[in-house]
């Protein structure tokens, strides 16, 4: 989600807002923005939509029944105007939570009051601790912030967020802001977030404790790359890779997380805006997936299909364009401006716009804004006191460490003993860094540990930064290698920041940036003991100079680790926690980024034309690092108990695929019912030291409809003391899990052998009639 390039004058405003909110905080109102305050006003207690005894339905319609049309248009825009006479304030919809409440829409607003907010890790560093519990806590600690900023007027209701899209390419700027790069992984998270921010103590299906969002429906991960911008990209997608990678997601966001919005993308999918698509939004979200909520655009995306897409005519075409496709909420002006042309000139009827407002104001609904003062009801009580908690900032703590991914441990010098350090040299230019390590779309934090204070609290330490800034046009060598050569350890902290890799820049270089390889290669050189290099970064880096290099002895990646990313390194690197990380993405060599063009959305390889395809699925190319690599202080070993060899579907005597011979049946039909077996792992630490260890299931299919080579089905997190043991269970489903899609997208289940790769281990199962 962002605002659109094309307009300056939004850019000044948020520039101001941001600077605002960090340089001179604004005076709380002490008072959250609600409708239907019959305390003021007693006769609002007749109203039918204040009557919170009432179904959703009744109200919504009630509401919309009062309103003339030139109110109802006030109410399809993200900031919506009120109406005094029913009692109804204005409503700022865009609100921001992606790892914690953020200042990046202005719906939130810092103040003395609430001067900051639990800043977790970025997105994608909380994927790589493959821990499903822990996305949805994070989401629950957030959602409480957001509410208590709420009761006193400093936030909002509506977040958009989480973003599933799936990280395709290692170039994206935005991949920080995903879950990864595989459509499981992907959709697990954004349930499980969704449902931390959404789901009500009580328990309550038709509550919601804030509106969350899952962005940016679809296909959508270019922004801009050699002057390719995201505003006019026509993504060219199969259907065969929409359906098993770019939408699975979205699905899961909808079907199994209730979500209570979607938002649909800035680009094109095959030549049609996504914001414009009926079949996208009215035909697949509204209707296959029948989603209780509303379909917004992103910022100015209506503006984009007529300026930059030149998709229609005129201004009033695009907004019914937007209408009739299926958009609720225009985030942005344009349909506060152009609705009113749009009817006149009959491009929309008002029915339309009946069911869009319906759809919002379902949702204030759900969130309790119609029913009076909050300080009255469920989390009226939450405020202040309610952010920045220490247990709350433990979490985020928390979240950083079982994230680190411990890419290279040589002869096992890591951990650093404490007592056997006697001197640290830390270096690099994001060794003492602060915002760099909360990534994007961020909030101000309830309080900053750099790596080199979280490094300090446990030795003495030495430091240089080594390069001005992350881009280290210039490195000062002979400072970094003479503190280097004398220290007992060395930790050299490099990667990128939002100068590198953000919304609206992606990279063309996936090496370190400027000098810095050199200066970790000189300074490795001279250093006599160990060399430990941590990459701080959203997407992954070709360090393979790193990896082959003997001198240099650990690496670790820490994503941006969020406000206690510091403590976080420093707990790892002296072993006061075991790194249990996995990369939720592909690292791959720069030759990769040298010759596969960004916008080949293609996710299967194509040998006449050379290209690898995309991620672990598909790539068939070199990496630096897999998908899934981790290591950890401890060594763990698997043992299968239970796995079937043969499953057997039960098909009708009379079905094609007894008559002939079938690589593939239907995933659907009775067939499928309740066709599903167990498999059990059993899982003992073998090393000397308590760990978590993430158990991960994938499937090598048959080679039919060019299947995916390796595919996840599903993972699980345990935790063991040394010489302790545990059991793994997964429950396969048949037809979802063993089918995969064809080229037109339907999902078929593939007859024969099947490999599960479960944890270290292999195994055969063959599918049969």
């Amino acid at each position: 989600m962002a605002f659109s390039c094309n307009n300056h004058f939004s850019i000044i405003l948020i520039i101001g807002f941001i600077l605002s909110s960090e340089l001179k905080p604004v005076l709380a109102q002490n008072s959250p923005v609600f409708a239907c305050d019959i305390t003021s006003n007693p006769e609002l207690g007749n109203l039918t939509f204040c009557d919170a005894s009432l179904t959703v339905e009744n109200r919504v319609n009630d509401l919309v029944k009062r309103l003339t049309l030139g109110e109802k248009i006030g109410f399809l825009v993200s900031g919506a105007s009120g109406v005094s006479r029913l009692g109804i304030p204005k409503y700022e919809w865009w609100s921001e939570a992606l790892h914690g409440v953020a200042y990046t829409g202005p719906g939130v607003h810092f103040s003395s009051l609430v001067p900051g907010a639990t800043s977790f890790p970025q997105v994608i560093l909380t994927a790589a601790s493959f821990n499903v519990s822990l996305f949805q806590t994070i989401g629950k600690v957030v959602s409480t912030e957001a509410r208590a900023m709420y009761n006193v007027g400093l936030a909002g209701l509506t977040y958009w967020s989480p973003n599933v899209n799936i990280f395709r390419d290692p170039r994206w700027g935005r991949g920080q802001e995903t879950p990864g790069e595989d459509p499981t992984l992907t959709s697990k998270y954004g349930v499980a977030y969704v449902k931390g921010l959404q789901q009500t103590d009580d328990g309550s299906t038709n509550k919601l404790k804030v509106a969350a969002c899952c962005k940016h429906y679809t296909a959508y991960d270019v922004d801009n790359w050699k002057g390719i911008e995201r505003y006019s990209f026509n993504a060219v997608v199969t259907q065969q890779d929409l359906d098993d990678t770019f939408q699975p997601p979205f699905k899961s966001c909808v079907l199994e997380g209730d979500v209570a919005s979607v938002m649909c993308s800035y680009n094109q999918v095959n030549g049609k805006p996504t914001c414009g698509d009926p079949n996208l939004l009215a035909g697949i979200i509204r209707g296959e997936w029948k989603l209780n909520g509303y379909i917004v655009t992103d910022c100015d995306s209506l503006q984009v299909i007529f300026k930059s897409q030149n998709y229609t005519k005129t201004p009033e075409e695009a907004a019914a364009l937007g209408l009739n496709s299926g958009v609720d909420l225009n985030c942005g002006s344009w349909l506060s401006t152009y609705t009113q042309g749009a009817v006149n000139q009959k491009l929309v009827n008002e029915s339309v716009i009946d069911r869009a407002i319906s759809n919002n104001f379902a949702t204030l609904m759900r969130l309790g804004f119609f029913d009076g003062n909050p300080k009255n009801r469920i989390y009226g009580n939450l405020g202040p006191k309610d952010v920045c908690t220490p247990e709350n900032q433990e979490l985020a703590r928390e979240a950083a460490r079982q994230g680190i991914v411990l890419l290279k441990n040589t002869a096992g010098l890591l951990p650093l003993t404490p007592i056997v350090i006697k001197s640290l040299a830390v270096i690099g230019p994001n060794a003492n860094v602060t915002k760099t390590m909360i990534g994007n779309y961020e909030g101000i934090p309830c309080k900053y540990t750099t790596p080199l204070q979280g490094l300090t609290a446990s030795v003495a330490t030495i430091y240089k930064p080594g390069c001005a800034d992350v881009s280290c046009n210039t490195a000062q060598i002979d400072d970094a290698k003479q503190i280097a050569s004398t220290a007992d350890a060395v930790v050299l902290v490099m990667g990128s920041d939002q100068s590198i890799e953000k919304e609206s820049l992606d990279r063309t270089n996936i090496t370190l940036p400027g000098q810095q390889s050199v200066l970790v290669a000189e300074v490795a050189k001279v250093a006599k003991g160990p060399v430990i290099l941590v990459i701080m970064s959203g997407g992954g880096m070709d360090v393979q100079f790193a990896v082959d290099n003997p001198k240099i002895t650990s690496i670790l990646w820490v994503g941006f680790p969020g406000e206690a990313g510091g403590a976080a390194l420093a707990d790892v690197i002296f072993g006061y926690y075991n790194p249990s990380g996995r990369l939720p993405m592909t690292w791959y060599p720069q030759s990769y980024a040298d010759v596969v063009p960004m916008t080949n959305m293609n996710m299967r390889p194509n040998p006449a034309t050379n290209y690898p395809g995309r991620t672990y699925r598909f790539y068939t190319g070199p990496t630096v690092f897999t998908f899934g690599h981790g290591l950890s202080y401890s060594q763990f070993k698997h043992h299968l108990d239970k796995a079937p060899q043969f499953v057997s579907l039960p098909l009708g005597e009379k079905h094609t695929c007894r008559l002939s011979k079938c690589k593939t049946v239907d995933a659907v039909g009775q067939s499928c019912s309740n066709m599903g077996f167990d498999i059990h792992l059993r899982v003992k630490n073998v090393g000397k030291i308590s760990g978590s260890h993430t158990i991960f299931l994938f499937t090598s299919p048959p080679s039919v409809h060019n299947a995916p080579k390796k595919h996840l089905l599903g993972f699980e997190k345990v935790h063991l003391t040394p010489q302790g043991e545990g059991v793994v269970k997964f429950n396969v489903d048949v037809c979802k899990h063993l089918s995969v899609h064809d080229e037109l997208g339907n999902r078929k289940v593939a007859l024969g052998p099947h490999v599960l790769h479960i944890g270290d281990l292999k195994h055969s199962l063959t599918v049969r009639i």
